[in-house]
């Protein structure tokens, strides 16, 4: 059951990091002669670099960087789960500082207008749907541990090793 829940979790996860990633590059801003510019691939940051002539806030920079981390993250666990705990948490963290640290931002601007606003705002929104579903696989990976640990306390306190002492002969 938990191999079945662990790899819907693995698909939602990949779903809503491209989903994450396709709003904070939301849209082309300009196609000049078929060429597009870096500037141009992220319309929430660019906007901020064009319009407003400051750059772009760390916050929506932040939230550029962690569904990259974890479109990595998810590749990486499935192929090498050894380290999988500490990647899981790790990811569970940046998701929650980016949608807390997002929704802040947001929340504190004098105005927000256009598509831009409901970009960075469903962008949001998807972080802290993806934070919810790093915390389930990050419980279902711990439950998993505690349970191999549990098991070998259930025995006895005997050691379930394959190496085992002999008894010592008169």
């Amino acid at each position: 059951m938990a191999l079945g829940l662990l790899l819907l979790l693995r698909c939602a996860q990949l779903i809503f990091a491209l989903v994450i990633v396709g709003l904070s590059g939301y849209g082309m801003e300009r196609q000049s002669q078929n060429k597009i510019s870096i500037t141009d691939r992220f319309k929430v940051a660019h906007w901020y670099n064009a319009d407003t002539l400051t750059a772009s806030p760390k916050q929506i920079n932040f939230l550029i960087f962690v569904p990259v981390f974890s479109l990595i993250s998810v590749f990486y666990l499935e192929f090498v789960p050894r380290f999988a705990p500490k990647v899981e948490v790790l990811n569970t963290l940046f998701y929650f500082a980016g949608f807390i640290a997002l929704a802040v931002f947001i929340g504190k601007l004098l105005f927000c207008r256009g598509s831009v606003c409901s970009a960075a705002r469903a962008d949001a929104v998807f972080a802290a749907f993806s934070w919810i579903l790093w915390a389930a696989s990050s419980v279902v990976g711990a439950l998993k541990i505690f349970k191999g640990g549990f098991q070998k306390m259930k025995a006895g306190g005997q050691s379930t090793s394959v190496m085992k002492e002999m008894p010592a002969q008169p």
